[in-house]
């Protein structure tokens, strides 16, 4: 750059020189005259050479400067991608740190004091700009590493996308939303007769605009309250779908774009008998029903020592809606889960459909004016910042829930004396949101049983007895 401003100067001078030299010679001095024209015009073609390379070299910057891959560090988490964004490579986590605290005898041991819930890392993306990825080992379990998600999606268009490795699956309302967004810290009674993350693949899209979803697919299949164990318990497929309506997305009355219902549904039918597919055993040793407070209340475990094992059908049916309007949200849902049992070992040797039912209802407002919605990340108008005087966002949280266990179940299936017929709950809780990625729960909830309660040293014996009252804490950092 600095050589082409001498060569300009050194022009300019040469030219001053050659119009005095024209004014004050004569004639017989034009023919120095020309050669330093000729001089000038050499001069000025080099100046031009230079200009043209250095334009060139600009824009071989620029066009490597295009082509550079991305680097973007925030809210979002760690994000590296191509400058087209054909390929991205994100990285975040998300850290859960709970206190349950149990009024009265607490009737499982260990279940109180401090519990680290999740330890999440997600590693997600794209490749070649239509094949999105997402990979979730949790580090919490006491069993060690645990591969939550694990799937590939294929997104052609926002109406036809295909999925395929382990997810959830498309049946409870509030068992799709994100971990790191629900506003409890355990999910519903309701949510224990739902599939959790299963291995398979799914047809899923939006339609209109977003006013129509769906998504269809076929499992393994896996138990109510339960994830799947990466590898299939018995040779037979499971089916899975669900519709969602918003039918006022996009239209002129604000009140109403956030109005949502749909029906879900799973159906499967097990032709080898088996104890894998009966519910989750969380809380509990065998398989069975579990409250907020992890505590199992119901349990097939029948007095006379009969074992109970899954055979046959075992379907699910579950309507379900939602309304958002400014800071306010309400969202429930309705879950039939019908399965057919057996019991084995000890007569009588029979069988029955038993018909388990859950509902809950859960409302949510935001003090600080943030706009609620379903399945979102929550970002505070003004963040924890106490120099400026803003303390974040603040929600309150309340909800309603039962869990009905079929009257066929007692006493083939299940002793009456030790498992509850029924749970019912009541939850209120503060969520304290200090920025996009930190949040801080409280929580409380109560819940009362209907049958159970007698001789027994383990639950859901020992949970039945009494009432359940429960002080749960969070402190989350998700990214």
């Amino acid at each position: 750059m600095e050589l082409i401003k001498q060569l300009q100067r050194r022009i300019e001078q040469l030219e001053q020189k050659v119009t005095r030299l024209e004014q004050g010679r004569p004639s017989a001095e034009a023919t120095n005259s020309g050669a330093t024209t000729q001089r000038l015009e050499a001069l000025d073609q080099k100046v031009q050479m230079l200009e043209q390379d250095r334009q060139a070299e600009q824009e071989d910057k620029q066009a490597r400067a295009e082509m550079a891959p991305l680097l973007s560090i925030g809210e979002d988490g760690f994000t590296l991608s191509s400058a087209d964004k054909d390929f991205v490579l994100r990285l975040g986590g998300v850290l859960q740190l709970d206190t349950r605290t149990y009024f009265g005898n607490l009737a499982t041991d260990g279940a109180g004091g401090f519990v680290l819930r999740r330890a999440r890392m997600y590693y997600q993306g794209t490749v070649f700009r239509d094949f999105d990825f997402l990979f979730v080992p949790d580090f919490a379990p006491t069993t060690g590493p645990t591969i939550f998600d694990a799937f590939l999606n294929y997104h052609y268009s926002p109406a036809l996308q295909v999925l395929a490795g382990k997810f959830k699956v498309p049946v409870g309302l509030e068992q799709l939303v994100q971990d790191r967004n629900i506003l409890f810290n355990e999910r519903s009674l309701a949510t224990d007769l739902v599939p959790n993350r299963d291995v398979g693949v799914e047809l899923h899209g939006d339609l209109f605009g977003g006013r129509l979803s769906y998504a269809a697919g076929v499992f393994n299949g896996t138990v109510d309250g339960g994830n799947s164990p990466n590898v299939d318990f018995a040779d037979d497929l499971a089916f899975a779908g669900r519709l969602f309506v918003m039918p006022f997305v996009g239209c002129p009355v604000t009140a109403l774009q956030k109005l949502g219902f749909g029906l879900s549904g799973s159906y499967e039918s097990m032709a080898f008998p088996n104890t894998e597919a009966l519910p989750s055993n969380t809380g509990g040793t065998l398989p069975g029903y579990f409250t907020d407070g992890q505590e199992q209340f119901f349990a097939y475990n029948p007095r006379s020592n009969a074992v109970v094992v899954a055979s046959g059908q075992h379907s699910r049916l579950s309507p379900q809606a939602y309304y958002y309007i400014g800071p306010f949200g309400v969202m429930g849902e309705y879950v039939i889960s019908d399965q057919e049992v057996a019991r084995t070992v000890v007569g009588p040797f029979s069988s029955a459909h038993l018909w388990n039912t859950g509902w809950d209802v859960t409302a949510s407002v935001f003090l600080t004016g943030e706009d609620a919605a379903y399945n979102h990340e929550v970002t505070p108008l003004r963040p924890f910042d106490p120099a400026s005087g803003t303390w974040g966002a603040l929600q309150l949280v309340g909800r309603f829930m039962v869990l009905d266990v079929d009257p066929a179940a007692f006493p083939l299936y299940s002793d009456p004396l030790t498992s509850a017929r029924s749970a019912s709950a009541w939850s209120v809780g503060i969520n304290w949101y200090l920025n996009r990625n930190i949040e801080w729960k409280t929580s409380f909830s109560h819940t009362w049983f209907d049958g159970g309660g007698g001789p027994g040293t383990t639950a859901p014996a020992t949970v039945t007895r009494k009432s359940e009252n429960v002080l749960f804490t969070r402190l989350q950092i998700a990214f």
